[in-house]
């Protein structure tokens, strides 16, 4: 029996995950030491126009209790605000404060280094190919952010 399969989801995973432990604890070096891997995807969402508790979620693929529990966490650490929809006095908007794009840009910082020192590991060539090969294989459907629960996970759920 072939368990090849197997050993490249495995593979796929341990690149992710030591891709964003790594993030993590340099993202704690430079201060942003309560900041985990669910917070910067939320963030990025509100950043791009998620900016309610529903549309959290949907974009989050978690529940809407599940995404206004991490929009207070956000909120309680000046990651984001709740403000009044200037269209609308009775609806509250979500906006990333200037601490969290900071916190943004640190993480896109950290990420290109950390592919750096993966193209100085096997060179920029191979990891072109691997980068090349992965977006033909996942095609142009949205990449799943709640692989195997691991957002539900860090929630607290």
């Amino acid at each position: 029996m072939s368990n090849l399969g197997a050993t490249l989801t495995m593979l796929l995973i341990g690149g992710y995950r030591s891709l964003v432990e790594a993030a993590q604890v340099e993202l704690a070096a430079r201060g942003y030491e309560d900041v985990r891997p669910v917070h910067d995807l939320a963030i990025r969402a509100i950043a791009s126009g998620a900016d309610s508790a529903s549309e959290l979620g949907r974009r989050l693929e978690v529940s809407k209790q599940a995404a206004a529990k991490t929009i207070g966490v956000l909120q309680k650490r000046g990651y984001v605000v709740r403000e009044e929809d200037p269209a609308d006095a009775r609806r509250k908007r979500l906006r990333v404060t200037a601490h969290g794009l900071d916190m943004l840009r640190e993480a896109e910082e950290i990420f290109d280094e950390l592919r750096n020192k993966w193209a100085r590991k096997i060179g920029i060539t191979q990891l072109e190919e691997i980068e090349k090969q992965l977006a033909e294989l996942i095609g142009t459907d949205p990449i799943r952010l709640d692989t195997s629960g691991w957002l539900a996970r860090d929630l607290g759920e």
